[in-house]
């Protein structure tokens, strides 16, 4: 029983049926080292605790989907951007979607996968949810653009 990575249509569909909106996914670039100290960090275990999936945004991405989710006005997302620091109120609203996007990586006849943590930007990152994210391998990297707001990079490694 193993868990494995979802195609671009299954990310598109969850994303745009929570956001209420049109979104695009389209293939990405890896996070590089210098990306994960500003990035938010979904840490994903199974029913034994045991670490099986990373997801990872980029501080763009946390921010645009974070207002998007929380119908907060496109100047809050873009402020938390240009700061590079998310507020309480959208660190909450990426966090509720990191909870959501487990449903991608729930398969019948695979573990029960579930959000275990969420890592803000520039909390100190747990070093193997670093090694997965940077990690050549079963993954799949994305860019993601929510209509009216904006997007940023999406990676989702897996751990086993």
């Amino acid at each position: 029983m193993t868990v494995t990575l979802p195609g671009l249509l299954p990310v598109r569909a969850m994303i745009e049926d929570l956001m209420g909106r049109q979104v695009d996914v389209t293939p990405g670039d890896p996070f590089k080292t210098d990306d994960l100290p500003s990035s938010v960090v979904a840490l994903y275990a199974d029913d034994m605790k045991k670490l099986v999936a990373v997801i990872g945004l980029d501080l763009p991405l946390a921010a645009y989907a974070g207002a998007a989710l929380g119908l907060m006005p496109v100047g809050g997302a873009e402020d938390a951007v240009t700061d590079r620091k998310l507020s309480p109120a959208l660190l909450e609203n990426v966090s509720e979607l990191c909870n959501i996007l487990a449903g991608l990586l729930n398969r019948e006849g695979g573990p029960h996968v579930r959000l275990h943590q969420v890592v803000a930007p520039g909390d100190s990152l747990p070093n193997d949810a670093a090694a997965y994210l940077l990690a050549v391998g079963r993954r799949l990297d994305v860019n993601v653009t929510i209509s009216r707001y904006g997007g940023g990079r999406l990676a989702i490694a897996l751990a086993e």
